[in-house]
């Protein structure tokens, strides 16, 4: 596939579907996981326009920064700590309003106010996590949760 995007606007829901088939397309054929982590949030930043976009990935007992799109990030994240380490410990998608308000969250950046974290499963055990972060409050919600569950799946561990 080609590697350009064709962003639209419009509905939240209408974005996302614009977009899986282009994920799917670039994903198609190419097995090196770095090369599809790093398309997938380039993919995701460049049509939603989100602050931070990345993964982590889990690598003996610790999160570890891999691809992403957008500032300097913390680089490695304890299980249970901060929102990704819940989010990898709970073995469960977290939506956070407001990342003030959770407890022990980690602040890679005071500009980040909300945040979804995704995790990305093999053989039922979390192995990394789909970060998203947003300076808006209150950014995330269902919709979001649906689709970039869907998108998580399309990777291949």
């Amino acid at each position: 596939m080609a590697e350009d995007l064709q962003i639209i606007q419009g509905e939240k829901a209408e974005q996302y579907q614009s977009l899986i088939p282009q994920i799917k397309g670039l994903l198609e054929g190419e097995p090196d996981l770095v090369a599809n982590l790093a398309n997938v949030a380039a993919a995701l930043k460049e049509q939603f326009g989100w602050f931070w976009v990345g993964f982590y990935l889990v690598k003996q007992e610790e999160l570890v920064l891999g691809p992403f799109q957008g500032p300097v990030a913390c680089t490695r994240i304890r299980k249970g700590r901060g929102v990704c380490g819940t989010s990898w410990a709970q073995a469960t998608t977290l939506v956070v309003p407001d990342v003030e308000a959770f407890p022990g969250h980690i602040a890679c950046s005071s500009l980040s106010k909300s945040e979804i974290v995704v995790p990305l499963m093999k053989d039922g055990v979390v192995a990394g996590v789909l970060d998203v972060d947003s300076e808006l409050p209150d950014h995330f919600d269902t919709t979001d949760q649906q689709y970039l569950e869907e998108i998580v799946k399309l990777i291949v561990l």
